[in-house]
């Protein structure tokens, strides 16, 4: 009886070995994999403030997006089963990023197609506007550079007590200080702002072999657009979401709101694209994943940039959606589409 017993708590010493270590293997354990699918079609309007806005809408503009996870055993099991999924080396996103300079660098994206947006509508609308320096926004941290008081992903909102327009001004302002000595940065950080004393060090670059001081970042200058008309001025409301795909989406509901009417027609009105100041609508990665996520949420319309749409009609051909695929190389043939449909009953 003692043997058996001792038998028994080995096989479930054994067994509970076994599910802990399958359960790390299936669930914890990182694989090179990134498993991309259909992510969300979200309604843009709410993420848009206007002051004086003609929100009167029937219909909706939404954006779309690709759901990319770092695959787990798991994931990569079950991918085998969805045929919306796509798997590929983690290689392919990152390059030589590193998870969070990668992640900072889609939020820098999202911002900046935010303000191109902006300034696409407001000249498609014939709003006058200006450009002035908002941040620096910090793309990453070498390992030879200040990582103890910096992360990817901070915003440089003052230098010095100043404001800093851009890369070149920095270096002006630092180029009159040594290595070594210290400057105050205010910096924001997950909403958060705070002030520190930060110490010079090094930077080399192609221009100085011989070294100047620095605060040890890769920036990048981020603008605000300021309309002539206080009334007019655009914010958003943060989100999840990075990158610069929701471009054109979001310029279209800026000029709906800027302009008399409804652009909508009351239709469900999806896409994407990158936006460029001008309204030159640019090519987007994923576009196939995207059609599924419109698909899915009953989208009537889908702007693709032009350069996308055979990859995108071979995914609506096989999913044999009903959405109307409609290609655009600028801002202006999407609108001219829009306002050519009749109101929808």
């Amino acid at each position: 009886m003692k043997q058996m017993r001792h038998r028994t708590g080995f096989r479930t010493t054994v067994y509970l070995f076994t599910l802990i270590v399958l359960t790390y293997v299936f669930v914890f354990m990182g694989t090179p994999y990134i498993v991309y699918q259909p992510g969300s079609a979200s309604e843009v309007a709410p993420m848009i403030k206007i002051g004086n806005a003609d929100t009167d809408e029937k219909g909706t503009f939404m954006m779309t997006t690709v759901s990319a996870s770092y695959a787990n055993v798991a994931l990569l099991v079950a991918s085998l089963f969805n045929s919306n999924t796509e798997v590929v080396p983690k290689e392919t996103r990152l390059g030589k990023k590193s998870e969070e300079e990668y992640a900072a660098v889609q939020v820098f994206n999202m911002d900046s197609s935010q303000s191109l947006a902006v300034q696409a509508a407001y000249h498609a609308a014939g709003i006058p506007y200006t450009n002035e320096p908002d941040y620096l926004f910090v793309y990453s941290v070498p390992a030879e550079g200040n990582r103890t008081q910096f992360q990817p992903g901070d915003r440089i909102i003052r230098v010095a007590g100043q404001s800093i327009p851009d890369a070149e001004a920095l270096t002006a302002l630092l180029s009159a200080k040594n290595i070594g000595d210290k400057v105050s940065v205010t910096v924001q950080r997950s909403g958060k702002e705070f002030t520190e004393e930060v110490q010079l060090i090094e930077v080399k670059d192609d221009k100085n072999a011989a070294g100047r001081p620095g605060l040890g970042i890769i920036i990048a200058a981020v603008q605000k657009v300021e309309p002539k008309d206080a009334g007019k001025r655009v914010s958003f409301v943060a989100t999840n979401v990075g990158g610069p795909s929701a471009g054109l989406m979001f310029t279209m509901e800026i000029y709906s709101q800027l302009t008399p009417g409804d652009l909508t027609k009351g239709y469900i009105v999806a896409g994407t694209g990158t936006i460029d100041a001008e309204g030159i609508v640019g090519a987007i990665g994923g576009v196939k994943h995207k059609i599924v996520a419109a698909d899915r949420e009953k989208a009537e319309v889908f702007f693709v940039p032009a350069d996308n749409y055979k990859e995108a009609k071979v995914r609506a051909d096989k999913i044999g959606t009903a959405m109307k695929l409609v290609p655009v190389s600028t801002l202006k043939e999407a609108l001219a589409y829009m306002e050519g449909l009749p109101v929808k009953p």
